[in-house]
């Protein structure tokens, strides 16, 4: 049956609430996840524990979004159906001034402040994983909630990323008075601009703009680098209108157009200050204005990079059962088109319900597989590169949640499938998950490999993208580097508990080095799947390459995807064939 769970996200869970507006789009999908079926790292499903009332909302839409997430305007009042006005209060912050502390290093990495307060302050945190894991790729990083920042940090620091989460979070005078210096570039995120605007009586004047309000409009576009990126039209939260705006003073960075065409700016610069008008990481897609953010931030932290487009490919699920003939002829074209490619291979194939053997439990190991071990390793020599993908790619002899069988499940987190919305459903770690199951689990997949004559693999990729905090930290200490999708977990900071229940799903579009200390090779334009399942779209060749193209305002960015050798070697060749015309050039992974 061999599913490709790696959609964007199999399901949304949101959190309606006094004060808050409940937004989600109908299905959800981060970039897919990896493996079976085409289902992409779970979505982030908002909270189901100490939280206000939890609502599902189902159905295919026209995005598969990832992390749809509740939104708090905190009260702030609507002046007409369209918009929601925010603070006007200029210059009158009057409170003292902090005592500011010498920092004797010369600046270096990144610093990411959030949001950690209120019934929402999770979000902040989980925000401020994604601003992490995308900076990153800069250099070093580091962060702390906003209200622990002290007078005088920022000058450690090239740059500052606020990650503005919750509504009317109290900003610390220490932070407004350093933004306002314009001593160091501060990449400021949607909530809590106008309190900056407060803090100062020139504000309008010296920036030459005026935050207004949040124009909660239909917009299902944003224009970047002449490139219309798409916005999930479900998306309730805003985006922030101003009023008054100098363009002599501001430049405006990218725009977002409204259901009437008419437009208003998305993200903007002036002096020191880049501020961006939205959350960029809730409702994200594989063409999503996720993308812009991503490219703004070389800017600020590499602004002399040169441009540069590579691309990526996987051949997923290899195991022993994988059919020989089809996958020699997939290496084969790779080969002679000079696309050096990653093999996904599972080191052991399982299937303890007999569903393909009368009722009889299968194990076969690669060496009760010559043939398709001999594949294995002609490919190894003619530009192929092996991973580790999971032990079994599935959960001892439960359905979890399609089968039990190898390349069908998940292994490191239990999933099961809604029977009235045919949602997968993200439950939490697997029963007896610990750092002694999970180092247990690729130390068999090394010994596995061995006994079959491969090398031992330097690269991990979760089945279907999936895995616990506890599974992350320790095969990420077996294995350095990660090729998937990240999921990402409420208390993975190290400030509050952990939480399975608030998560996050992200993919990259270039390298990074993720809070698991994880270096993550880029999965960002998914798969080829023929037939939707599970509320998720098929994807086919040109939607593909769409997203390749998309990904082009990255200036030094991947298209990278996976194929199932199961598919027909012509689709394997549109895509190929369409990334390439799109101005990308095919590298190995063990180049990166």
């Amino acid at each position: 049956m061999n599913r490709s769970i790696h959609g964007l996200l199999s399901v949304i869970t949101v959190l309606a609430a006094a004060g808050c507006q409940t937004t989600a789009s109908e299905g959800s999908a981060a970039p897919p996840a990896s493996d079976a079926r085409s289902s992409p790292p779970p979505s982030a499903d908002a909270a189901t524990s100490s939280e206000p009332v939890a609502v599902t909302i189902v159905g295919a839409a026209k995005h598969d979004s990832v992390n749809v997430f509740p939104v708090d305007f905190g009260g702030a009042p609507l002046i007409d159906p369209t918009h929601r006005l925010v603070p006007q209060e200029r210059g009158l912050d009057k409170r003292p001034a902090a005592t500011k502390l010498a920092f004797a290093t010369l600046p270096s990495g990144t610093l990411v402040l959030y949001d950690s307060t209120g019934s929402y302050g999770w979000l902040g945190e989980l925000f401020a994983i994604a601003a992490l894991n995308l900076t990153s790729h800069f250099g070093s990083t580091a962060s702390k909630p906003v209200a622990q920042y002290v007078a005088g940090e920022m000058a450690a620091y090239k740059a500052v990323v606020y990650v503005g989460s919750t509504y009317g979070e109290t900003l610390p005078v220490a932070f407004l008075d350093d933004v306002l210096g314009g001593t160091v570039p501060v990449i400021w995120l949607y909530d809590n601009i106008w309190q900056l605007a407060n803090r100062s009586a020139t504000f309008i004047t010296d920036y030459g703009f005026n935050p207004w309000a949040f124009d909660i409009s239909a917009i299902d576009t944003v224009t970047y680098k002449a490139t219309a990126l798409t916005r999930d039209g479900n998306n309730g939260s805003g985006i922030m209108q101003f009023n008054p705006l100098d363009p002599v003073k501001v430049t405006v960075l990218a725009t977002a157009t409204r259901a009437d065409g008419t437009t208003l700016p998305w993200a903007i610069r002036s002096k020191n200050l880049t501020y961006v008008g939205e959350m960029p990481f809730s409702y994200i897609d594989f063409n999503d204005r996720y993308l812009a953010f991503c490219d703004l931030l070389f800017d600020t932290l590499a602004p002399t990079q040169k441009t540069r487009h590579r691309a990526l490919l996987r051949l997923e699920d290899i195991n022993p059962t994988t059919n020989a003939t089809a996958f020699r002829a997939e290496v084969d074209y790779l080969y002679a088109n000079a696309v050096p490619f990653a093999v996904a291979v599972v080191p052991i194939f399982l299937d303890p319900q007999g569903l393909s053997n009368a009722g009889k439990s299968v194990a076969l190991r690669w060496v009760d597989r010559p043939a398709m071990l001999t594949e294995l390793k002609y490919a190894a020599t003619h530009g192929g590169s092996l991973i580790m993908h999971g032990y079994s790619h599935q959960f001892g002899n439960s359905f979890n949640p399609y089968d039990g069988v190898t390349a069908d499940d998940f292994e490191f987190f239990q999933t099961h499938v809604d029977p009235v919305t045919d949602n997968v459903i993200y439950d939490g770690p697997v029963p007896g998950d610990s750092t002694a199951w999970a180092v247990g689990r690729i130390n068999a997949g090394f010994a596995a490999f061995t006994a079959a004559g491969l090398a031992a693999p330097t690269v991990f990729e979760y089945p279907h993208y999936a895995g616990s905090p506890v599974d992350s930290a320790a095969i990420s200490g077996l294995i350095g580097t990660a090729y998937h999708r990240g999921l990402y977990f409420g208390g993975d900071l190290g400030i509050v508990p952990s939480s399975p229940n608030h998560r996050l799903g992200q993919f990259f579009p270039y390298t990074v080095t993720d809070v698991y200390g994880w270096y993550v090779l880029p999965e960002n334009i998914g798969n080829f799947e023929p037939l939707p399942f599970n509320n998720h779209p098929a994807r086919l060749p040109a939607d593909l390459i769409a997203s390749a193209k998309s990904n082009l305002v990255i200036r030094d960015g991947f298209a990278s995807f996976f194929f199932h050798p199961y598919y027909s070697l012509a689709n394997l060749k549109a895509i190929v064939t369409g990334v390439k015309a799109a101005g990308y050039t095919f590298v190995s992974i063990d180049s990166l």
